[in-house]
């Protein structure tokens, strides 16, 4: 079964707390419940993890690294911009990530550095940009070697 770590970064704790009107009502435990139903029609495995704090993130990722998962999806919410470690170590992963985020940062001004070291990034179409992730990434690890 194919294993996907899905990554919540800084401030998404806050979702359907703040920022409503950018980001909607939904919380972050919503959000888990509906990516977890998005996987299981999907037949994907995923594990979920949030932390505000950089240093976790990239030891999570690391771990998935070590624990033989497939791919990553991360939402980087406030790491989008100016954090060089989260970069290499998603760029250090043997495993392609996918960035999404729940509305699109462009608009709003921001360029990600996470997109620099991901295969792709999914933005502005709320919730639903984790199953279009999860479809992605599932087609592209299917067409691998191993898939």
């Amino acid at each position: 079964m194919t294993r996907i770590l899905i990554l919540h970064g800084a401030g998404m704790n806050m979702r359907g707390k703040a920022q409503v009107e950018i980001f909607g009502k939904m919380t972050l435990p919503e959000y888990d419940t509906q990516i977890r139903a998005y996987a299981a029609a999907l037949d994907i495995e995923v594990d979920i993890f949030h932390s505000n704090l950089e240093g976790e993130i990239i030891n999570r990722l690391y771990a998935a690294h070590d624990e033989g998962f497939d791919a990553a999806i991360i939402n980087p919410s406030g790491f989008t911009r100016g954090y060089p470690a989260l970069v290499a170590a998603i760029a250090g992963v043997k495993f392609p990530t996918v960035e999404v985020h729940i509305s699109n940062p462009s608009r709003r001004g921001l360029a990600s550095d996470i997109a620099t070291a991901s295969l792709g990034a999914i933005a502005g179409f709320g919730i639903t940009g984790y199953d279009l992730a999860l479809r992605g990434l599932k087609s592209v690890l299917a067409k691998l070697p191993n898939g």
